[in-house]
C-alpha cells in the first residue's frame, strides 16, 4: 500500500498492518547495574512522535538499518553504549518477541546485558535527545508510577519488570 524508508503499510486480504522495510529488525536490552548501592535497571526516555510525548523505555535500536546482515547482538551492544553510555561485558540472547502482533509484524530480539561498565554519557546519536535513567529495582514500580503521573508514556516492554507488581495487586 505504501512504503517509506523504515516502514511499510501492507494489506493481506482485509487485514491492514505495518512492517519494517528492508528486513530491518530491532534489539532491546535489559541492562542491570550491580553497584555497591544495590541493583539498578538502565532505562531511557525520548520524545516519540506517534505518542506526542516522551516515553520511558528499555534501551533499544534497529538492527540492519545501516548495514544489511548486521548481527542482533552487535546492534544491541552498540545501541546500549550509544543510548546509555554503558558497555556490556557479555550479552545473552533471550529470544524473539512481538509487541503488537495484531497491527505490526515487527519483532525484537531481547538481550540481557551483564558486567556493565560506564564508558560515556549516553544520550544517543546527535538529534535523538535520549535521557538516561539508572533506577533502583527496589523502587522501580514507584518510579514508573511517578513518571506516568508526570505524563510520560511507558513502553509495554517494561511489563517484564512490573509483572510481579501487577500479579500481586489487590492481595
Amino acid at each position: 500500500m505504501w512504503e517509506g524508508r523504515f516502514i511499510t503499510a501492507k494489506r493481506r486480504g482485509r487485514w491492514e498492518y505495518v512492517s519494517r522495510a528492508r528486513g530491518i529488525r530491532a534489539a532491546v536490552i535489559i541492562a542491570m547495574d550491580e553497584g555497591t548501592d544495590g541493583r539498578h535497571i538502565l532505562l531511557v526516555d525520548q520524545f516519540r512522535v506517534p505518542l506526542g510525548r516522551r516515553c520511558i523505555e528499555l534501551p533499544a535500536g534497529l538492527v540492519g538499518d545501516e548495514s544489511a546482515g548486521e548481527e542482533p547482538g552487535l546492534a544491541a551492544a552498540r545501541e546500549l553504549e550509544e543510548e546509555t553510555g554503558y558497555r556490556a561485558g557479555r550479552m545473552e540472547n533471550l529470544g524473539e518477541y512481538w509487541s503488537s502482533p495484531g497491527m505490526v509484524s515487527e519483532s525484537f530480539t531481547l538481550f540481557r546485558a551483564f558486567d556493565l561498565e560506564k564508558v560515556g554519557d549516553g544520550g544517543g546519536v546527535p538529534g535523538e535527545d535520549i535521557r538516561v535513567h539508572r533506577v533502583s529495582l527496589a523502587g522501580f514500580a514507584d518510579w514508573i508510577a511517578g513518571r506516568r503521573a508526570e505524563g510520560y508514556a511507558v513502553d509495554v516492554k517494561l511489563l517484564t519488570l512490573l509483572g510481579g507488581a501487577f500479579l500481586m495487586a489487590g492481595e
